[in-house]
């Protein structure tokens, strides 16, 4: 009789996800997918792919958060690759020193994401309304 724990029943692992070569590991990857999963997240990158190059104090406001918390979830997409923080060893007019930009791991994870199924969602609504 054969060992019933032991019967995958034709079932094979899959496929490796990365090749060996791969720049990032697994756990980075669902480090990202972690970070986007979170609301306030996800606007802050929304926000910065449709409006490029913003400030902290210009992304409070547009996203009407308070700028501490606004920090923890900026520091959290700088973390994961997901945003860029650029510096600048000058003042612009606005006496601002420091930006934030959507990286292109960030318009990846956008553009294959979560906004891909919200336009299938978009696409199903209008297919059936």
């Amino acid at each position: 009789m054969a060992d019933a724990t032991n019967d995958t029943g034709g079932a094979e692992p899959p496929e490796p996800l990365l090749p060996d070569d791969s720049v990032l590991d697994l756990s980075e990857y669902l480090a990202m997918q972690r970070a986007i999963g979170n609301e306030t997240r996800f606007q802050v990158l929304r926000t910065l792919a449709r409006n490029g190059d913003l400030s902290a104090s210009q992304l409070a406001e547009v996203l009407d958060i308070e700028t501490n918390t606004l920090h923890y979830h900026l520091d959290t997409l700088v973390d994961v690759g997901l945003v860029w923080n650029r510096k600048r060893s000058a003042p612009d007019r606005d006496g601002l020193y420091s930006y934030y930009r959507v990286s292109s791991l960030g318009e990846a994870m956008l553009d294959h994401g979560v906004e891909a199924l919200l336009r299938r969602e978009w696409a199903f609504a209008d297919r059936y309304a």
